[in-house]
């Protein structure tokens, strides 16, 4: 079915050209607006095509449509988690040992391959488009696009969720390059490479382990791991960056809190899922989630 956003032309832009009150009124991408000037009906005034050139007045309203897209991933049948789900977008509370993306060894049970199965079980047709990666054992929340605005236009702040080695305190910023490691094509290590930034906030200790918050600046591949690894604390269970696997098979990390933001689709919520069980299990003196939650606030990204 086809996707159709419809906006009311302010008085304020009485006279605007179609694609300055798309790119600037309305905060659609660039890339968005070329692909609806190609689009048969892709835009339309007060119910007649228009071209991107034309002239708005005020109380036009002027129509945006997004058809149906052929899933693009061989479906898959499994259990998925969904925590919300809209017109718009589709998210997923993810488990460990699922990589994001069909991978070596994972070509037909990945997050995406479900997707495509769910999308299509459900009478959907949607390109499968999640707006970032989580690593196959970090859990948590994945969001995903169900079409081209939705996937260009919106802004995710994540909150993750963490279980180092050594008991910390207080809290901190971590600013390192991060670079692949000599001779590899997976390992990370810190010193050299891409700008990265990551800060931390320790929330409770306990049994030689701390529970951690964490946002970043940046989007480095392995970022979280590789940073703290390179401050003597690595991930109970990331052995891949000297963590411990003596009480978690898998990095223990969890991207708990999602702010998922776009003014144009009118989102903008906050959406949380606790610590999965594993973690739980392995670290009984967890604080309960709404322990974990209370103090700290999400702010919209900038």
């Amino acid at each position: 079915m086809t996707r159709l956003l419809q906006y009311p032309v302010p008085a304020e832009w009485d006279g605007a050209l179609v694609k300055d009150f798309v790119r600037r009124g309305l905060g659609f991408s660039a890339r968005v607006l070329t692909q609806q000037k190609f689009l048969e009906g892709g835009l339309a005034r007060n119910g007649e095509p228009c071209r991107a050139v034309d002239r708005l007045a005020a109380g036009d309203r002027l129509a945006l449509a997004f058809p149906d897209e052929p899933v693009d991933y061989p479906p898959a049948a499994g259990e998925l988690a969904v925590v919300y789900e809209d017109g718009d977008y589709l998210i997923i509370n993810k488990p460990p040992a699922m990589p994001v993306h069909p991978s070596p060894g994972h070509d037909t049970d990945s997050l995406l391959n479900r997707v495509a199965y769910y999308y299509e079980k459900t009478g959907q047709a949607h390109r499968v488009r999640p707006l970032y990666r989580l690593d196959k054992d970090t859990t948590g929340l994945e969001v995903l696009a169900k079409h081209r605005a939705a996937a260009s236009c919106s802004r995710a702040e994540k909150r993750y969720y963490a279980v180092c080695q050594g008991e910390l305190s207080g809290c901190g910023t971590i600013d390192a390059p991060i670079g692949l490691g000599e001779g590899s094509r997976i390992v990370r290590e810190c010193g050299r490479g891409q700008p990265a930034v990551t800060h931390w906030k320790a929330l409770a200790a306990g049994q030689g382990h701390t529970l951690l918050s964490l946002e970043l600046e940046t989007g480095r591949t392995h970022q979280i791991r590789c940073h703290l690894a390179g401050t003597g604390h690595p991930l109970a269970g990331d052995d891949l960056y000297g963590g411990s696997l003596a009480l978690l098979p898998r990095q223990a990390l969890h991207c708990g809190r999602v702010l998922l933001c776009c003014p144009a689709l009118g989102m903008e919520r906050e959406f949380q899922a606790d610590l999965p069980q594993d973690l739980r299990r392995a670290f009984p003196w967890l604080p309960d989630w709404e322990d974990i939650t209370k103090e700290e606030k999400l702010c919209p990204p900038a």
